[in-house]
């Protein structure tokens, strides 16, 4: 079989030449980066594929960047635990594993280093869903004679399948659900027939506690009890969910007093598990359908069109990603008085008059996970308490990216984007002070859809701070 012809045919797979691999070469290499997993990588099956047809060995290289904006102790520890299971993971299945240490500017550079060391035949790499959807040929470095494909591995219908930004989940959903049927399919974990076995092992870092404790990083946030990084923990807590949370999974979703979520954002974030997996897994679990269409629905297609806006737009992390409706209400409302004003210290602190927002915040920075449903909310109130639309949007990145476990995420962006400049949605009337005609939340309304009272006594510490507002 012609893997090139295949490929060239596949849209889950970019290539910068159409070329075969480099007789010359020792091995294919596959540069982990989105996709931190060794079941069910799209990407990783590529580079095996490949392997086996010119009987050459696989090794993975990882890159480590300890200057990341925002990330800390918490977010490296959890990749890292990540990390050592898909180490164990590959070993297992005969595939070499690199990890190196890399500078902010570098990366391409010490991959290229890399690749010199080890001879590469041919390189495959997985797309980064918050880069350009074309963006990944500029951090690919020259390698003569060995081609270098790009695999959509951590979405279902690739981001070349759908195309363009999608205006709204109604643009996005018929798209996707015309060709879902010929995407949502196992992966697949092919057996390698020839071992990672160098004469001379190219130099690694190990994922480990010591590592982690040498790194340079911002351990101000620190790490998180409730959630373990790994594709073995990823498993057990989607067995757990499926089993005791997938039925009534329609309702309980929208409780954030409740446990009725899968929790497994961080994991698909740091590409530990893939939503592939998921959503087999949910799609034949023995619950109510509408429980399974409600799950695939904030799996598949809010999940993708959050990926589809972050790969298309290239401002979806500010306000200007936002739609041109929106932007002109919030600047018809720029003067309206806002009281109270709340500096970002306050907020991050949780210092607020209000005590569900309050408890928001601080289940943040406790558990380095919030509810989708009182996130919506948090965002709202960063917006009416700030000096501009354009302040709270940056002020809600910061700190959704500092202490969230899947921060730096399209989910993340989406969802601000959609709180504060009606990203996703439409003009709601009447218009209101401050917010224009972008969708309103109140503490009463909201605190009414659920038991907010367990919210705030589980998130609380201590009486709810006083107004200190600034004018």
């Amino acid at each position: 079989m012609d893997l090139i012809a295949q490929f060239a045919a596949d849209p889950r797979l970019a290539t910068d030449r159409a070329a075969p691999p480099d007789p010359a070469g020792r091995c294919v290499v596959y540069w982990m980066r989105s996709a931190q997993r060794a079941l069910d990588n799209p990407a990783l099956e590529t580079a095996i594929a490949i392997a086996n047809q010119i009987a050459q060995p696989v090794v993975v290289y990882f890159g480590l960047r300890p200057q990341v904006a925002h990330a800390s102790l918490r977010h490296f520890a959890f990749m890292l635990e990540g990390l050592a299971d898909t180490a164990a993971r590959l070993v297992h299945r005969k595939i070499g594993f690199v990890m190196r240490l890399v500078d902010r500017d570098r990366a391409a550079d010490e991959f290229a280093r890399f690749c010199a060391e080890v001879r590469q035949a041919a390189i495959v790499v997985d797309r980064t869903p918050l880069r350009a959807a074309d963006g990944w040929r500029a951090v690919i470095p020259a390698a003569p004679g060995a081609p270098v494909w790009c695999v959509d591995a951590n979405v279902i219908v690739p981001i070349a399948v759908i195309g363009r930004e999608h205006y709204a989940a109604r643009t996005i959903r018929p798209r996707m659900a015309a060709v879902l049927e010929r995407f949502l399919v196992p992966v697949g974990n092919r057996r390698v027939r020839v071992a990672w076995a160098p004469a001379r092992a190219p130099a690694t870092l190990e994922p480990s506690r010591e590592l982690l404790a040498a790194l340079p990083l911002d351990r101000s946030v620190g790490a998180v009890s409730g959630f373990r990084g790994g594709t073995t923990e990823a498993l057990a807590r989607l067995g757990r969910f499926i089993a005791q949370r997938l039925p009534d999974y329609a309702t309980a979703r929208n409780a954030p007093d409740q446990d009725g979520t899968s929790q497994l954002s961080p994991y698909l974030h740091y590409g530990q598990i893939a939503p592939h997996t998921i959503a087999l897994a949910v799609r034949d679990a023995a619950a109510p359908a509408q429980d399974i269409r409600a799950f695939s629905e904030e799996l598949i297609v809010r999940r993708e069109l959050a990926i589809n806006f972050a790969a298309w737009n290239p401002r979806h992390a500010t306000l200007d990603g936002c739609e041109p409706w929106a932007l002109r209400t919030l600047a018809r409302h720029a003067r309206d008085r806002r009281a109270p004003l709340y500096r970002e210290r306050e907020l991050e602190n949780a210092a607020t008059h209000d005590p569900l927002w309050n408890a928001a915040q601080r289940q943040m920075i406790e558990a380095g996970w919030m509810h989708g449903y009182p996130r919506m909310y948090w965002a709202k109130k960063i917006l009416e308490w700030s000096r501009s639309a354009r302040a709270a949007f940056a002020v809600a990145v910061r700190l959704n990216d500092r202490y969230e476990l899947d921060g730096r995420d399209p989910n993340g962006y989406a969802g601000i984007a959609w709180a504060i400049g009606g990203k996703h949605d439409r003009a709601w009337g009447p218009e209101r002070p401050i917010y224009g005609t972008i969708r309103y939340m109140s503490a009463a309304r909201t605190g009414r859809k659920f038991n907010s009272r367990a919210y705030i006594a589980r998130w609380s510490d201590g009486p709810p701070a006083g107004p200190r507002a600034r004018r």
